[in-house]
């Protein structure tokens, strides 16, 4: 459901574009909204569940995400639209980080990492269908009914879940009063890293996002001093398995959630392709990652993850640096092989990693964990757009991507491509050195 509508939007993105005569800028909020809402709750929710229980969570997030998915298809203007789109991001954060501790919880050791691997598949089969299905929707009728069945979808998963999904209430632990004031340092300081880098290169644009860092740096020494934290410190501190795992799946979504957001623009604004061929194209991607996540995902209950999820890293730098060669007459058969390619990285590296990171913990702190892992995509995904924006920013101005000549917008791209690339490479010596699951 949300992977369905998180790469269908990307599709519809030009169509958007259009609808409310948007800015390179104001049209990245479109995703940038979503994700940061997404990053402010799921550090917050995944501490919640373990104190009162993952499943009303899971619940409460189906239901916030499923109204605000109605508000996003009636929306009358991009206001309402991104205004709309943080609110499905907080209903996401509620359902995603308890949905895998509520697995993790449910199945034996011996099982995770193949329960795992058909959870990353489902999402994944979200994320396949959403490029091709949206670009036949947007092309054939409008965005909006991108909206209107992410609402039929999450009625029904909503049902679904208080039908069959129980209270968890053996599992939940000894109730504490907890403090808000890191919550409050945290939240700030992502609104404020994020919308700044949407303002630069302005003067105001570098204060908010330097003091938007300066307060994540705060929020990080306040869990150091805070009896129960909302972020276990010494997770990383003291569990290098956990912390090298969680760092490179931040590195890794950063350095690929902006695939699609580049290929969608660039196919559609740069080579004059329709929604439904651009969806039929990124589709390559998330096919690959459906089928074999299940398959690594088994394979990481037998092997050793880190072996596998290194694999999985440089494939996916290896396309990063290919992505960055294209113009605009790349053959588009070269373009499926690239993002094949890269779906069988994401594929190798995603579901033996989550395994890593949740083998890495005792059972009381599933939730927490799930949500430092959660949150780990979120924040490579923040940071991703965060570097496309500020190209953007930085080269664009204040214009639309479709004002912008097309070598501009190239340039743009292969200097995100390449910078994704860098990035990628510190995510293979950290993926490689955490050290082995203890079976």
């Amino acid at each position: 459901m949300g992977t369905f509508l998180v790469s269908g939007i990307n599709i519809a993105l030009p169509s958007i574009e259009n609808s409310f005569s948007l800015k390179a800028i104001e049209l990245s909020w479109i995703i940038t909204a979503f994700i940061l809402a997404t990053a402010m709750f799921l550090l917050p929710v995944g501490k919640w569940g373990d104190t009162y229980g993952n499943s009303k969570f899971y619940k409460t997030g189906l239901i916030i995400f499923t109204l605000s998915s109605l508000l996003c298809a009636i929306a009358p203007n991009a206001t309402w639209l991104i205004i709309a789109r943080f609110f499905q991001g907080i209903g996401s954060a509620f359902s995603s980080t308890t949905g895998q501790a509520i697995l993790v919880s449910t199945f034996p050791a011996k099982n995770r990492g193949q329960v795992l691997g058909i959870s990353v598949s489902s999402v994944y089969i979200g994320l396949a269908l959403g490029p091709f299905l949206g670009g036949i929707i947007v092309q054939q009728f409008s965005w909006h009914i991108l909206f209107y069945i992410a609402v039929v979808l999450g009625i029904i998963a909503t049902i679904v879940a208080f039908i069959f999904l129980e209270d968890d209430k053996k599992e939940i632990h000894e109730k504490r009063r907890t403090k808000a004031i890191d919550t409050l340092v945290f939240m700030s300081g992502l609104i404020l890293m994020t919308y700044g880098s949407s303002q630069i290169p302005s003067i105001f644009g570098w204060s908010m996002l330097t003091s938007g860092v300066i307060l994540l740096v705060i929020f990080c020494f306040l869990e150091t001093k805070i009896d129960k934290p909302m972020l276990d410190t010494k997770l990383f501190t003291r569990n290098k398995l956990f912390a090298f795992s969680n760092l490179a799946a931040l590195i890794n979504y950063t350095a690929t959630f902006a695939i699609v957001f580049f290929l969608s623009l660039y196919l559609q604004d740069v080579r004059d392709m329709s929604p439904q061929m651009t969806g039929s194209i990124i589709i390559a991607q998330p096919i690959m990652m459906t089928i074999l996540s299940p398959v690594t995902g088994k394979l990481s209950d037998k092997i050793q993850p880190r072996y596998l999820s290194t694999l999985g890293m440089s494939i996916c730098t290896i396309g990063l640096i290919s992505l960055s060669f294209l113009n605009e007459t790349t053959p588009i058969w070269i373009i499926i092989a690239i993002l094949v390619w890269v779906g069988i990285g994401f594929a190798f590296f995603s579901s033996p990693n989550m395994s890593t990171i949740m083998s890495s913990v005792d059972k009381s702190r599933y939730g927490q964990a799930s949500g430092i892992a959660a949150s780990m995509r979120v924040f490579g995904q923040i940071v991703g757009m965060t570097i496309v924006t500020l190209y953007f920013a930085y080269l664009f101005g204040n214009k639309a991507v479709i004002e912008v000549d097309n070598a501009l917008f190239l340039t743009a791209m292969k200097r995100g491509f390449i910078t994704f690339a860098l990035i990628s490479l510190a995510g293979i010596y950290f993926s490689f050195t955490r050290g082995n699951v203890n079976r």
